[in-house]
């Protein structure tokens, strides 16, 4: 071990005698790269010296939503759907069938591409949580940094709940790495080639920065686009209802605290995701019912819309070859096996296109929920936190109380209220709450997640080629390892202190 370790720092001192440069330790941010030169009375160096220089990496910490949407929200929805009974890869392309027929190893491009951009992320966030309170303008007021600094560990959060629940074992990174030098290498550099932390300890990072995040965080407003308190509530829940030792009365109660921020359910679905009368613009942006949501404007568009069907703004953009994530026939028969045409009409439109991969080409399905340059993504929203209270209430035998939860969210779209006997029994209540949270939201990246957590992954995905003619034949059968993503296989050569997860 010491001699492996002796040869890695032999090697990196080479780059930097060679003076190559750079080991791109926030790959994304125009000041991450400058050392300022100067120190303050502790001895810290000050990497930032204004609060103008501050601000800038803080829009840009909101830029990351808006301009790196491939890996957050369409890779996301690749990962999350396809590997789900919801939805097709739609395209023959080598980077995206494995994850429809089960055949995914570490030398997935689109893996790679999503481990990497979110530890740059990661190494972005932690430059203003390091560094806010270092820097020396006076100007800059405590509140502001306590603003600041809450809302990037609500960002850090976000992004590492996602990371645990693809990857599992992965590095909890919380410090900014430092120059290396000759001097310093051996203790600097597990900051660059860390080892992995257990599911555990990422959950216990992510629920200390939420809720020392909390205090200072912005209060909600009108405006949807910000990290908030109720930002921070909702991703506990999600974190207390995933991590691998539940705590359902914590879910429960930071639902509740969400809810009581004032949010409610649209009364018309279809406002969540259409367009406007004229057809210029989407319908609304900053409903009651959003939590948190990425808005697009003309002239800064929403450019995934043409990765999943037409954008309705520019009808003939990039529409001659087939589309990511295309709903699958099962997904559809469960629209219809409820009678529930206005999530369906909302979540699934029809068009004629130029390929027949999965359907004819004269009526041809398309993910419907992100339908022109203009739409809103929404991350996080109300309808999404009640039925994730709804189920934790049904694993705490709640069974009446859950219902009720179910029952409402199945009144706004005219659906009739669960049957007595699903509400008496808590095996159907957990089906019933799944189904109800996928046909609420399908194309949101939420089924594969509820189907791991309930146990119901490999019982769904491994009978899903009886009931999907469609589907593309499962390359091997879905086990406890298919939970996780591999690990990028670049990522291991790199760094030999990490190991793949078990299956790859």
């Amino acid at each position: 071990m010491r001699i492996n370790i002796l040869t890695k720092v032999i090697g990196i001192l080479m780059l930097l005698v060679l003076g190559s440069c750079s080991l791109d330790k926030d790959p994304v941010s125009e000041f991450s790269e400058v050392t300022l030169g100067r120190s303050n009375d502790s001895g810290d160096r000050i990497k930032f010296e204004t609060r103008s220089e501050m601000l800038s990496q803080y829009e840009g910490m909101y830029e990351l939503f808006r301009g790196r949407q491939e890996h957050w929200y369409l890779d996301y929805l690749m990962i999350t759907e396809v590997r789900s009974d919801n939805a097709y890869a739609g395209t023959v392309g080598a980077e995206v069938m494995p994850f429809e027929n089960n055949s995914l190893d570490g030398g997935n491009s689109v893996i790679t591409r999503d481990w990497n951009r979110y530890l740059e992320d990661i190494a972005y966030v932690n430059s203003i949580i390091e560094n806010i309170d270092l820097v020396p303008d006076p100007s800059f007021s405590d509140a502001e940094r306590a603003q600041w600094k809450a809302e990037a560990k609500i960002f850090r959060a976000m992004v590492m709940l996602d990371m645990v629940r693809f990857w599992g074992n992965i590095p909890v990174i919380t410090k900014e790495a430092e120059d290396i030098t000759a001097d310093n290498i051996e203790e600097v550099y597990p900051t660059y080639f860390p080892s992995q932390n257990t599911p555990q300890e990422a959950y216990q990072q992510i629920i200390q920065d939420l809720t020392s995040a909390i205090p200072d965080a912005p209060e909600v407003s009108q405006d949807k686009t910000i990290l908030s308190k109720a930002v921070a509530r909702s991703l506990l829940a999600k974190a207390y209802i995933e991590e691998p030792i539940r705590d359902y009365d914590k879910v429960i109660a930071y639902c509740d605290s969400v809810i009581d921020d004032g949010f409610s359910l649209v009364d018309d679905y279809s406002l969540l995701f259409r367009m406007n009368e004229a057809g210029t613009d989407i319908a609304a942006r900053n409903t009651s019912e959003s939590i948190f949501e990425v808005q697009f404007f003309t002239g800064s568009g929403n450019w995934v819309t043409w990765m999943f069907g037409r954008n309705l703004l520019d009808w003939d953009q990039n529409f001659s070859w087939a589309k990511w994530v295309t709903p699958s026939r099962d997904l559809i028969s469960a629209f219809e096996e409820e009678g529930d045409d206005i999530r369906m009409n909302q979540s699934i439109v029809y068009y004629e296109a130029g390929w027949s991969l999965y359907y004819p080409s004269d009526h041809y399905p398309f993910m419907y929920k992100i339908r022109s340059s203009n739409n809103s993504i929404i991350k996080l929203r109300l309808a999404d936190i009640m039925l994730l209270k709804a189920e934790a209430l049904v694993w705490n035998g709640e069974l009446d109380a859950a219902a009720s939860i179910v029952d409402q969210i199945r009144a706004r779209v005219n659906l009739p209220g669960l049957p007595e006997s699903v509400k008496s029994s808590k095996d159907q209540m957990v089906d019933a709450v799944l189904n109800e949270r996928r046909l609420e939201l399908a194309f949101e990246g939420q089924r594969l997640f509820d189907l791991i957590r309930n146990g119901k992954l490999q019982i769904v995905m491994n009978s899903i080629n009886d009931r999907d003619s469609g589907r593309l034949p499962q390359a091997r059968p879905y086990t406890e390892n298919s939970e996780l993503l591999p690990i990028p296989q670049t990522v291991l050569d790199a760094n030999t202190n990490l190991d793949q997860n078990p299956g790859y």
